[in-house]
């Protein structure tokens, strides 16, 4: 049973889109462009938040109203980083990741508990808190609460080995 209504997951991401914002601001291209040795780059974290080109994470959210228990793949590293991205500004790349979360919120506060309830078969996330059949109300929440927050921090930490100020 749904224990987060849409609405409540909607303003949660929207808050962790807000504190993304904060840290990445005053971020310059220089250092948004450039990565410690065997990490990503600033841009390369948005670019991940952002989803795969074109659609983003929406399809993935949609498949559990569409279909009985969609078996759902992840592509947890990949920082979905084309050229068209890394010819983007780190503004506007943040800028993509704000109306992507956007869409993801106003998605997510439109559901009802029933449709919060249906489940997925995401083998992927067999070890994770959410198991392998997580329901919507959990890949939303862990999408948009615990993956952005992951990456705050990864970010946070970036900017520091990078010598930026993170807030």
């Amino acid at each position: 049973m749904a224990t987060l209504t849409g609405k409540q997951l909607a303003q949660d991401i929207r808050l962790k889109i807000q504190e993304l914002k904060k840290v990445c601001e005053g971020v310059d291209e220089s250092t948004a462009s450039r990565a410690p040795e065997g990490r990503w780059s600033p841009k390369e974290i948005l670019s991940h938040l952002r989803g795969p080109e074109g659609p983003g994470h929406l399809p993935i959210l949609q498949a559990f109203l569409e279909q009985d228990t969609p078996r759902v793949d992840l592509e947890p590293e990949n920082p979905f980083f084309s050229e068209e991205r890394a010819r983007m500004t780190f503004a506007q790349l943040l800028s993509e990741v704000e109306k992507e979360y956007d869409r993801i919120s106003s998605f997510a506060s439109g559901l009802s508990g029933q449709q919060l309830d249906r489940k997925a078969h995401i083998p992927m996330l067999k070890e994770s808190p959410l198991g392998e059949y997580p329901t919507l109300e959990g890949l939303i929440g862990g999408l948009g609460g615990y993956h952005v927050q992951f990456h705050i921090d990864h970010m946070r930490e970036i900017l520091q080995a990078l010598g930026a100020r993170a807030k």
